[in-house]
């Protein structure tokens, strides 16, 4: 890959996730799961969803940065840094879940 550029996965249309594209196969299959699971639930509860993205960056080589921007009646926004990609992803996720419905 070249310095610099990051690819964007496109998921059904309306999920794009970037930065994920250097994870391994396995790994990659869970976050796709993951993400799946979460914009089903974050569609189902808002008014007018458009679309979900979600970035990822390394932080240090040890910490991932996880941004989560989507896109339905307003724009709702959860950033969250974590050792873990997983947990990292899913307190992002749950972050959106509680601004949606408190």
């Amino acid at each position: 890959m070249l310095a610099g550029i990051r690819m964007t996965l496109e998921l059904g249309g309306n999920i794009s996730l970037s930065g994920f594209s250097e994870l391994e196969p396995a790994t990659l299959i869970v976050v796709k799961k993951m993400v799946g699971n979460y914009t089903k639930k974050i569609s189902e509860r808002v008014q007018n969803f458009q679309n979900i993205h979600i970035d990822m960056k390394k932080v240090h080589e040890k910490s991932h940065e996880i941004h989560v921007k989507v896109n339905a009646d307003r724009l709702y926004n959860a950033e969250v840094v974590d050792f873990n990609l997983f947990f990292a992803l899913d307190k992002a996720l749950s972050k959106v879940m509680h601004e949606i419905q408190p």
